[in-house]
């Protein structure tokens, strides 16, 4: 299924507003610290999205999420939902964050330490994760097929013995939060749906250091490893071009 039309003001609109998403990410990395609670960092996470001109779309009557940003600890792979629990270091943390700009929606999500240098099983497990996200994203040439993003996500998982997660994928963004077509993080070149030039998606591996299946936790929206293992997430919401990418949420 395509994705409809933006026009260039939409286009430009979800540049400005990828910007400033990577803004409040590069902030937020300073925030992170033993002791701070994960409501603490949400709301510092709302304050810079309303003096920043933009919205969040997680609190929209549709959506009704419990917070700006989705806060992931450990085993949470994704829809982490803020609570008062206090980090601690070493903890692996991970956030995702949707915002809306002039009408405009875009999506990004990285994964970090508290207050320590990774090392071992974790630092392979966010290096690889992180090194997929962008092999997915250098996969798109021009007009390119999902499966050939897929494919390229899940060599460089498997390659680093981690686990794909398969029952999330990635997705288009723009005019909504998620629109067509779905990005599995894994696939097979020349299958799937056709990108074309002025498409936007949301490309956005996460993998676990145990098994791929996962949960919904009690709250309804955490979704969790089934095994309790660590997991990561990363995410860029980029644009497609005649005969390349630009990645939205980046400085």
């Amino acid at each position: 299924m395509s994705q409809p039309r933006k026009t260039p003001e939409q286009i430009k609109a979800m540049r400005e507003g990828g910007k400033l998403l990577a803004q409040i990410f590069k902030d937020l990395k300073k925030q992170v610290s033993v002791g701070v609670t994960e409501r603490e960092l949400n709301d510092w996470v709302a304050g810079e999205i309303l003096r920043l001109g933009a919205s969040a779309p997680y609190l929209s009557p549709d959506i009704g999420f419990p917070g700006v940003i989705c806060i992931s600890v450990n085993e949470q792979v994704v829809h982490g939902v803020p609570t008062e629990n206090e980090l601690k270091k070493g903890d692996v943390i991970s956030f995702d964050l949707v915002i809306t700009y002039h009408g405009m929606m875009t999506d990004s999500a990285f994964t970090m330490v508290v207050d320590e240098a990774p090392t071992g099983a974790v630092k392979n497990l966010l290096t690889t994760t992180e090194r997929s996200l962008y092999a997915g994203i250098n996969a798109i040439t021009g007009p390119v097929y999902t499966g050939d993003i897929g494919a390229a996500i899940e060599k460089v998982l498997l390659g680093g013995k981690l686990s794909v997660v398969r029952e999330l994928v990635g997705h288009g963004v723009g005019q909504s939060m998620h629109m067509p077509p779905e990005l599995p993080n894994w696939g097979r070149k020349g299958t799937g749906v056709l990108l074309q030039p002025g498409d936007t998606i949301a490309v956005e591996p996460m993998a676990t250091l145990g098994k791929e299946r996962v949960v919904t936790d009690d709250d309804n929206w955490t979704i969790s490893t089934a095994d309790g293992s660590l997991a990561a997430h990363f995410e860029h919401t980029v644009l497609v071009l005649e005969d390349g990418v630009e990645i939205l949420t980046d400085l």
